[in-house]
């Protein structure tokens, strides 16, 4: 059985007989987990287990996990930093920012291997101008080169321990006030002004970026629809400009931001027509179980191909992890990055 395009949440801490149904669908091709699905390390090597089990081969297991606010993982996991936090390291001395970066990259990734899952969706390459709520301490920097060069150095440390990186969110969602989770954000500059959002992308392309995360943002000087749902921007720009070759994931198609393209059905149409390779439903069963039953056609074989190789590489489990040099001097550099006092400036 092949892996198709969709890209599903499952109802708890074990799998229940609709979820183990609807992960068999040949349209299925990964998982995304949230907090609701842990409960303790034990538990969640079980659920991941019984994950792979379902199908050959394999679904992709996947999860949000930046550190900072996005982390659905906690105890038994480091607690990670938030990324300016890492660009406020980088501003003091660039090559121990840069080095911070890797760190929590590969404890990232070789956390999450340990227990089993393949993809992390980070690193968050968005420009950090002060007005995105949703974005916030998740970006590095305001400066795009900063960016660059903690995501390439977060996107190496991540590869080093058995992952591949996800940059998102193409093209950037740091400059538009409105949450894509509730409505669709409208960035309404022209595409001359856009270099700065995209060096990082074409940073992280350059040294071998496995996948990207598109936007729910409209860019209207660009093109009429969303980035998300635009031929424009997945294939003109990204693929043929910026010459991606990796996989793309659609955010997700349940988001008030996606409601431009109607019922999610039709949503995960439009996606798949921009060029997604994955188009991710979450927390609606049964806008999942609509989506089954009206996507037509088979999945395209190149997606396949590039949904494939996101599958991590073996690590060590998470007894022999923890014993390794590596992971207690990372270990040692995120809580002294994560601990360290604010400076404060007398008035």
């Amino acid at each position: 059985m092949t892996l198709g395009p969709l890209m599903v949440d499952v109802a708890g801490t074990e799998l229940t007989a609709e979820d183990r149904r609807v992960l068999a669908h040949p349209l299925v091709g990964a998982v995304i987990l949230f907090t609701r699905n842990f409960a303790s390390i034990e538990q969640l090597e079980s659920l991941v287990r019984d994950i792979r089990a379902v199908r050959k081969p394999p679904l992709l297991v996947t999860v949000d996990h930046e550190g900072g606010r996005v982390q659905r993982f906690r105890q038994g996991f480091t607690e990670l930093p938030p990324q300016r936090a890492i660009g406020r390291a980088y501003d003091l001395d660039p090559e121990s920012g840069r080095r911070l970066a890797w760190q929590c990259g590969w404890l990232l990734a070789a956390e999450l291997r340990a227990v089993g899952i393949d993809l992390s969706f980070a690193p968050c390459v968005d420009l950090d101008y002060g007005v995105s709520e949703v974005i916030g301490d998740r970006a590095y920097h305001r400066d795009p080169e900063a960016v660059a060069a903690l995501g390439v150095a977060c996107m190496q440390g991540m590869r080093a321990a058995g992952m591949a990186a996800t940059a998102k969110h193409f093209p950037g969602h740091g400059a538009v006030v409105a949450d894509s989770h509730k409505s669709l954000p409208v960035d309404r500059r022209p595409m001359e002004e856009l270099g700065e959002e995209l060096l990082p992308y074409r940073r992280l392309i350059a040294n071998g970026l496995s996948s990207v995360m598109v936007a729910h943002v409209l860019f209207p000087e660009v093109d009429e629809a969303p980035a998300g749902f635009s031929r424009r921007w997945i294939d003109q720009e990204l693929r043929r400009g910026m010459g991606f070759t990796g996989a793309v994931f659609s955010d997700d198609l349940s988001m008030g931001g996606a409601a431009f393209a109607g019922s999610v059905p039709e949503r995960a149409r439009r996606a798949l027509a921009a060029g997604c390779d994955i188009l991710s439903v979450c927390n609606d069963r049964d806008a999942v179980l609509a989506t089954l039953d009206e996507l037509a056609g088979e999945a395209d074989p190149l997606s396949q191909v590039r949904l494939v190789r996101l599958h991590g590489r073996p690590m060590p489990d998470r007894r022999e992890l923890v014993a390794t040099a590596r992971w207690q001097e990372c270990r040692s550099a995120v809580d002294h990055c994560r601990d360290a006092p604010r400076l404060q400036l007398d008035a």
